[in-house]
């Protein structure tokens, strides 16, 4: 796919605006569902995306191919989300971390592989929308589109090691969530099986 997308990149740049219509079609979802989540909200949501894909055809001669192009469309999305929240000066509300240990949040993961694929995803997506912008974005691009730690740290600009440190603490904060809507009953039953 890569190597695809270089392909329609080059003919983008000679002037092939079809080709960009692939290119769009491609990546649209993604880039609306990690707007979603930084802004909570579908129509900013929406122009984001939009604003995004129009950034990303202006500068698509500086993409030298040094990441995939989906990193590097990720990176536009992230940082137009940025702009639009320091725009909307919108203050996102913080999830309390209670005092959850690995063991915790390891039991959570159990309980969410056994759930149906859709019922997880669905209960996922739930929980994922209450957290603040950063953090719903990172556990997007970590669970969802299954990125390495190195592909979101080019994409967020941090360090790899920061990464991590920011998605176990967004993963206690999802686990403290989960906890409260997942049935007790579930979670006790892990608990026991881990004993």
């Amino acid at each position: 796919m890569t190597t695809n997308d270089q392909i329609l990149i080059n003919q983008i740049v000679e002037g092939d605006t079809n080709s960009f219509t692939i290119l769009v079609d491609r990546y649209k979802d993604l880039v609306f569902t990690l707007a979603l989540r930084m802004l909570k909200n579908r129509e900013e949501a929406e122009e984001v995306a939009q604003d995004t894909f129009i950034k990303t055809y202006k500068s698509l001669e500086k993409f030298k191919g040094d990441a995939k192009f989906s990193t590097w469309i990720y990176r536009v999305a992230y940082n137009s989300c940025l702009d639009r929240i320091k725009k909307n000066k919108k203050h996102l509300n913080n999830v309390e971390i209670n005092e959850f240990t690995e063991h915790q949040v390891v039991t959570i993961d159990n309980a969410l592989d056994n759930m149906e694929t859709k019922e997880r995803k669905e209960a996922m997506q739930r929980c994922i929308n209450t957290l603040p912008s950063e953090e719903s974005f990172l556990l997007t691009l970590y669970y969802f589109d299954d990125l390495s730690l190195d592909e979101i740290s080019k994409i967020v600009g941090i360090t790899a090691n920061s990464i991590k440190v920011k998605l176990f603490r967004s993963r206690k904060k999802l686990a403290t969530i989960l906890k409260s809507q997942l049935e007790p009953e579930i979670i006790d039953y892990y608990e026991r099986e881990r004993r």
